[in-house]
C-alpha cells in the first residue's frame, strides 16, 4: 500500500515536468519553424505627402537640416528601465503611455523644422508597445513629407519574461523628407549565422535618393546596427557592408549623409581597450573609406567631451550624473558636402533611451 502510495505521489510532479518540457519543445520549435531573415534588396513603398508640397530638387551652396532620433518604440520613460540592459521591464507601461511618448518625440522635432527626418525603433504591430501603429502615428506630424519605412526586424514572440514577455516585434526604419525621394532600398545587415540567430534580431539599412539641381542625387543612409547577441564578425561585417554601399555612391559622384543608431562609442575615436562600454565598442575610422567622416571627428576633444551624450543606459531609471551615457546617435557625411552646424539636443531623455541628434548642412557644387 506504502508503494502505491508513494507511486502515486511521484506520478503528479512528473506529469508537470512532462508537461513543462513539452511546452518548452513546442516553444522551441515554434520559434526556429517562425524564424527567418527579411529579404535583401527590397524596394521601400515611398508614401506621398498628404498635403500641399512645392518642394523640387536640392540645390547646392543652400542650407538644410536633418535630424535622426531612436524613439526606443515608444516605451522609455525617464523611469523606465529595460530587461536586456540589467533593468525590471519588458514592455512600454500602457498603451497611453506609450501613444504620450511618441507623440512627445515627434512635437518636440517638429518644431525644429528641419527638411529630413530619420526615426528608428518604429513599431508598427509589436506587443511590447501594445500594438501601436507608430509609424501611422508619425505621419500625422509630418503630412507633407515623403516617406518610408523599412523592416528593420520581425521577430517571432518572446515569452521572456515569464510574468510579462517581450512578445513578438515589428519594428523599423523611418524616413520623411519635404523634398521628392526617387528611390527607396532596404539593405539586410549580417547577422549571425549559428544558434544564436534564434536570439538576435534582424537588422538593415535603408538607402533613400534624392535628386539634386545639378543632376547628381543625395543618397541617405540609415541605420540601426546590430547591439546584443552580436560579436566581432558580426560588427566588422556590418561595416564593411554599408562602407562598401557608400563607397560605391561616392565614386559615382552622389552626395553621403549616413546617419541614425550606430551602436557604436562614437565619441571615442580609437579602441584602446578602456573607457567604453563593452555593448558600445568604438566606431573603427580606418574602415570608412576616403571622403567619407564622422561630423563628430571635425570637432576637437574638449567640443565633443562638452556635447550632451545621446544615449542613456535602461539598467536603471534615469538619473543625472548617476545613470551612464554614451553617444551612440550621428553622422557619416562626404566632402562634398559641408556641415554648418551640429547639435546633440538634450531633452533629459524625456521620451526615449535616445535623444536627437541635428546636423545643418550644404551641398557643395562640384
Amino acid at each position: 500500500m506504502k508503494r502505491k502510495n508513494l507511486r502515486q505521489a511521484l506520478k503528479i510532479p512528473g506529469c508537470i515536468a512532462g508537461c513543462l518540457l513539452a511546452v518548452i519543445a513546442v516553444y522551441l520549435l515554434y520559434v526556429i519553424l517562425d524564424y527567418h531573415r527579411i529579404e535583401d534588396y527590397v524596394d521601400l513603398e515611398i508614401k506621398q505627402p498628404d498635403s500641399e508640397n512645392t518642394a523640387e530638387a536640392l540645390q547646392t551652396d543652400k542650407e538644410y537640416a536633418i535630424i535622426t532620433y531612436n524613439i526606443g518604440f515608444g516605451a522609455y520613460t525617464p523611469d523606465f528601465s529595460f530587461f536586456m540592459d540589467g533593468g525590471t521591464e519588458s514592455v512600454a507601461k500602457s498603451k497611453e503611455s506609450v501613444l504620450e511618448t511618441v507623440t512627445g518625440a515627434a512635437k518636440l522635432v517638429r518644431q525644429e523644422n528641419a527638411q529630413f527626418y530619420l526615426f528608428q525603433e518604429v513599431d508598427m504591430d509589436s506587443t511590447r508597445s501594445y500594438h501601436v501603429d507608430q509609424y501611422g502615428l508619425l505621419d500625422t506630424f509630418f503630412p507633407e513629407y515623403y516617406s518610408n519605412i523599412a523592416v528593420n526586424y520581425d521577430s517571432p514572440f518572446l515569452f521572456y519574461p515569464l510574468l510579462q514577455p517581450h512578445g513578438k516585434s515589428y519594428a523599423g526604419l523611418a524616413l520623411y523628407s519635404q523634398f521628392p525621394v526617387t528611390q527607396a532600398v532596404r539593405r539586410s545587415f549580417p547577422i549571425s549565422k549559428s544558434f544564436s540567430k534564434y536570439l538576435d534580431l534582424d537588422r538593415c539599412y535603408s538607402v533613400n535618393r534624392i535628386p539634386v539641381e545639378n543632376g547628381r542625387e543625395l543618397c541617405i543612409y540609415q541605420l540601426h546596427m546590430s547591439a546584443y547577441g552580436n560579436n566581432d564578425a558580426i560588427r566588422e561585417g556590418q561595416i564593411s557592408m554599408i562602407c562598401a554601399d557608400m563607397e560605391a555612391e561616392y565614386k559615382a559622384g552622389n552626395y553621403i549623409i549616413c546617419g541614425g543608431d550606430f551602436n557604436h562609442d562614437l565619441k571615442c575615436l580609437e579602441d584602446t581597450g578602456d573607457g567604453y562600454a563593452s555593448w558600445a565598442y568604438p566606431f573603427p575610422r580606418e574602415s570608412l573609406p576616403d571622403g567619407l567622416t564622422f561630423v563628430l571627428d571635425s570637432f576637437s576633444r574638449e567640443e565633443r567631451d562638452a556635447m550632451h551624450n545621446s544615449a542613456r543606459n535602461a539598467d536603471m531609471a534615469y538619473e543625472e550624473g548617476v545613470t551612464y551615457t554614451v553617444t551612440l546617435d550621428g553622422f557619416i557625411i562626404s566632402d562634398n558636402i559641408s556641415c554648418v552646424s551640429y547639435e546633440n539636443m538634450d531633452t533629459g531623455y524625456a521620451y526615449s533611451d535616445h535623444d536627437p541628434v541635428k546636423m545643418a548642412f550644404l551641398l557643395k557644387e562640384p
